[in-house]
């Protein structure tokens, strides 16, 4: 069983680039990005041994960005408040808006750009264990 210290930065690996999804790789508290604030809903690593998930509520400062970057399995996310422009490669720019789900393949580069309020989204990742959970794209 996890600690609490342990499972907050374990979670928040899986939505910090350059982090694994491990507690030994989570010692550290991770770099937050700048204009986003998270909050870690549960994780749970998956009967199989090799993935888990974690369950976020992320709100986008208004204007802000959040860098290119991508994961190792999918990101389904549900927007709860707020209008964003989500870029992912391969299908150009999604608009974001309340009552939206979208789902992004495993190591597809992808990022955000917020709108004029505070875009608030519920957020799913479902990522092989021991890898880093974000990486730069």
């Amino acid at each position: 069983m996890l600690s609490r210290r342990l499972f907050v930065n374990c979670a928040l690996c899986a939505i910090t680039p350059g982090f694994a999804a491990t507690a030994v790789q989570a010692q550290g508290q991770p770099a937050q990005t700048s204009g986003v604030t998270r909050k870690i809903l549960g994780t749970t690593e998956l009967p199989d041994g090799k993935y888990v998930t974690v369950q976020v509520v992320a709100e986008i400062a208004p204007g802000a960005t959040v860098a290119r970057h991508t994961h190792p399995g999918i990101e389904s996310a549900y927007v709860l408040e707020g209008e964003a422009d989500l870029l992912v490669d391969g299908k150009g720019t999604v608009p974001l808006a309340p009552g939206t789900g979208v789902q992004i393949p495993a190591g597809t580069p992808h990022s955000v750009k917020n709108g004029a309020k505070a875009t608030r989204l519920a957020i799913v990742y479902t990522v092989e264990k021991d890898k880093p959970l974000a990486s730069p794209a």
